[in-house]
């Protein structure tokens, strides 16, 4: 048995693996006395079977099969030894034919190569990683919202920015009619305005889905979907309601935030604030790490093994793709698979290894967060450690949550080696900008 290497190029390779007939002799000759032993042919007793009916029988298959493991057991033998860093899989090269009595026999295999990857931290140009402010504005509004959600409903023939229309949601489609609630402020088009303004109580309106509403959400909350293009909604009027502004009481506060959590209107806004500064460093910190790693992507440059990737892509699936689906995967996939090299340098080159302790904490402390929103803020450690560990008895938990794990190793290095620029906004400034890019 041989292999043998040919560099095509700096990131493509052609490995030859030549098998002789003898080394796979002895495998092939226990295979097949094992098959006497056990076959089943007619005309023979069985364990009677002459070894000579056997190998005529089954004796070609068992070769393949031996010659296909053997093969598997070089290309890896001879990738880790000579510490071969690969894109992909080995792609056996197609063979026309191939005589199975020949003395060896020899097959190549094309190689993708993973290239050297240089990443530059700190980066030379900054990132920038929002401080975002949960000011006054945001806090209060924030309350008024809560004083709406907990506020009485008054029905009115009056329809002004904030009157609440219930209507019943008919379109093409939909088996069922369902019900929704908007507010007069969440509408975009003018003319639906004007209709639902007028309209009485159990008149149905048509409108079209197209500039309905000012934010995609609503659209979706009202259909259960946003449609790919537009279409008509049949809109019946149910009711008509102007929503009262909850007391900031004792009983309001319970509701809000629990019993006796908070006890001023003081303290209740101090409780928002801090609430919405939580939320906001989440999504602070996936803002930064998503920037980071964009800009890393478009500022470390290196080739890949284009062509024998599209080749690879075509293969590597339950189904074979076309060179053209194959094609438009890569598209999809390129920058992917470059932040994947980019991220492994990084994890080697500061040596970010991720222990099973850390894994377990991170599990439990997600677990306690998950069951402080549903009320249990005094769960025991001993209870916690129980709950992570049967979670943790699942590999495809186990990776997920290694992958978190990873994620913010990866942001904690971004933030002690990056080229960062601190910018402090509101939320709305942060939502402006996010949404630019």
């Amino acid at each position: 048995m041989n292999v043998t290497r040919k560099d095509i190029d700096a990131l493509n390779v052609v490995l030859t693996v030549e098998i002789d007939q003898e080394d796979v002799a002895p495998q092939v000759e226990k295979v097949l006395t094992d098959y006497r032993k056990r076959a089943s042919i007619p005309g023979f007793r069985k364990g009677n079977i002459p070894m000579g009916v056997v190998k005529k029988q089954y004796g070609q298959a068992v070769l393949v099969d031996e010659v296909n493991k053997r093969l598997q057991t070089s290309l890896n033998d001879y990738l880790n030894n000579e510490k071969i860093d690969i894109l992909g899989n080995p792609l056996p090269v197609p063979i026309d034919t191939l005589d199975w009595t020949a003395d060896s026999f020899s097959f190549d295999f094309e190689l993708g190569l993973a290239p050297e990857v240089e990443v530059k931290l700190p980066n030379k140009r900054s990132v920038i990683r929002y401080d975002i402010q949960a000011d006054d504005k945001f806090v209060d509004e924030q309350l008024e919202r809560l004083q709406k959600q907990y506020g009485s409903l008054t029905p009115t023939t009056e329809t002004t920015s904030s009157t609440e229309l219930t209507v019943g949601v008919h379109f093409e489609g939909v088996e069922e009619n369902k019900s929704a609630t908007i507010t007069v402020d969440e509408l975009k088009s003018k003319k639906a305005l004007t209709k639902l303004k007028n309209a009485t109580i159990g008149e149905v309106v048509t409108l079209s889905t197209k500039g309905l509403f000012k934010e995609e959400y609503v659209l979706r909350r009202v259909m259960g979907t946003v449609p790919e293009k537009a279409i008509e909604l049949s809109l019946t009027l149910q009711e008509r309601n102007a929503r009262g502004l909850a007391e900031l009481d004792q009983e309001f506060f319970d509701k809000v935030f629990g019993k006796d959590a908070v006890k001023t209107v003081s303290e209740c806004k101090d409780k928002l604030r801090a609430d919405a500064m939580g939320h906001f460093e989440t999504q602070s910190n996936q803002k930064f790490v998503n920037d980071m790693t964009e800009h890393l992507i478009d500022n470390t440059k290196f080739s890949l093994p284009s062509d024998f990737l599209k080749k690879w892509m075509q293969t590597v699936g339950e189904n074979p793709i076309s060179a053209e689906e194959a094609e438009a995967e890569y598209t999809k996939s390129e920058r992917g698979l470059r932040y994947q090299l980019i991220e492994s340098k990084l994890i080697q080159e500061h040596n970010l290894q991720i222990s099973r302790e850390e894994i377990e904490s991170f599990a439990k402390e997600l677990l306690q967060k998950q069951m402080a929103q549903f009320g249990r803020a005094d769960v025991s450690d001993e209870e916690l450690t129980e709950v992570a560990g049967r979670i943790l008895g699942n590999q495809e938990e186990v990776k997920r949550i290694s992958d978190q794990v990873m994620s913010e190793k990866m942001r904690q290095l971004f933030l002690e080696k990056g080229n960062i620029k601190v910018k402090k906004v509101n939320f709305d400034t942060f939502i402006k900008e996010a949404s630019k890019k």
